[in-house]
């Protein structure tokens, strides 16, 4: 492994190879650190809208697509319908795959089983199996190392808003992408069963102060088993949503996606953010003058989607409500789904 590059990027998850491609595509020499032996797995329910990356994505990559999206609240049942898809679900290992390949093929090198042990103002200190603890320089340094981001640490930048996610992928088939938005089980969050193609991916998402994970597992597990699924033998998977933007550009530093805080606190959607970010940062490293109108929008929609946080976090009654009327407009069609998307 070489001791420098000009731009070394810490995580291959989504953001971090949307960047490194973009770099690679310009001439940028890119080393991509990740300290997984394998590029792809994340707890994640893999679902992506028509407004964010659905129409991008390869089609041989979608595992399921829906028109129509069956959403209930405590007192509502309703469907929404569109002529479009809008939203489908993906495989993150297969993804990651894919955009590694992508990657490695404009140019850029990824070393895969390769841990950030610590980091300088020009210098991350690596260890992996094959060559020991190494230093290498760089000129440019873009954390997409997720909601623990080590490079968001180095900044001293802290996380304050979490959510938290827990999913179960297990064996089966369904036709209908279910939201479920029940106040007295996950607050503000919602339970979701999202289709894949042999899979189904039944999760719960909601914001780590409100609602910690164990309490959130186990409520998930109650839930689960009244809708027929019987949880308790398969395996689950956790992971942090961090939506504590506190910018992303620090002198030739960067932060994309999860560890610049550019997930959804309402929905916890993350690769939509993470991959904008990334091709973002991506076209400041190349050319600085270059504007960021696309964070911008996703900070502004993220904004808003705090402000429901906020509302619905004061006391259980207003949650209820509030989720209530969000349905209600959904139903009467004020409200368009998109709105909670994070993308424009």
């Amino acid at each position: 492994m070489k001791s420098s590059a000009e731009i070394v990027i810490v995580g291959a998850g989504p953001g971090g190879l949307a960047c490194a491609k973009k770099l690679a595509e310009n001439g940028r020499e890119v080393l991509v650190l990740e300290r997984q032996q394998h590029i792809g797995p994340k707890v994640c329910a893999g679902g992506i809208t028509w407004s964010g990356l659905l129409r991008v994505v390869p089609e041989e990559l979608i595992e399921a697509a829906f028109a129509r999206q069956f959403i209930f609240s405590n007192f509502q049942q309703i469907m929404v319908a569109e002529p479009n898809p809008i939203v489908a679900t993906i495989n993150r290992e297969t993804l990651g795959r894919r955009m590694a390949q992508d990657a490695e093929k404009a140019g850029a090198v990824i070393r895969t089983g390769t841990a950030v042990r610590r980091i300088s103002g020009d210098h991350v200190v690596v260890k992996n199996e094959e060559n020991g603890t190494q230093k290498i320089t760089y000129q440019h340094l873009v954390g997409a190392d997720g909601s623990s981001s080590m490079v968001r640490r180095y900044l001293g930048i802290p996380t304050e808003k979490l959510g938290v996610g827990i999913n179960y992928q297990i064996k089966g088939k369904s036709t209908k992408m279910e939201w479920h938005l029940n106040t007295k089980l996950f607050g503000f969050g919602y339970g979701w069963i999202f289709p894949h193609r042999d899979t189904i991916s039944i999760g719960a998402y909601g914001d780590q102060h409100n609602l910690p994970a164990a309490a959130l597992k186990k409520r998930l597990l109650s839930w689960a088993a009244q809708k027929g699924y019987d949880l308790s033998r398969e395996q689950s998977r956790a992971a942090f949503v961090n939506y504590d933007y506190k910018g992303f550009s620090f002198d030739n530093i960067w932060l994309i996606g999860d560890a610049a805080g550019l997930a959804s606190g309402l929905t916890g959607e993350g690769i939509y953010p993470a991959i904008v970010s990334g091709k973002t940062v991506a076209q400041k490293i190349i050319e600085p003058s270059s504007p960021t109108t696309a964070i911008t929008a996703m900070v502004r929609k993220q904004k808003r989607h705090q402000t429901v946080i906020k509302l619905s976090a004061k006391h259980p009654l207003l949650c209820s409500l509030l989720m209530e009327w969000l349905v209600f407009l959904l139903r009467i069609k004020i409200l368009d789904f998109h709105t909670l998307e994070m993308a424009d």
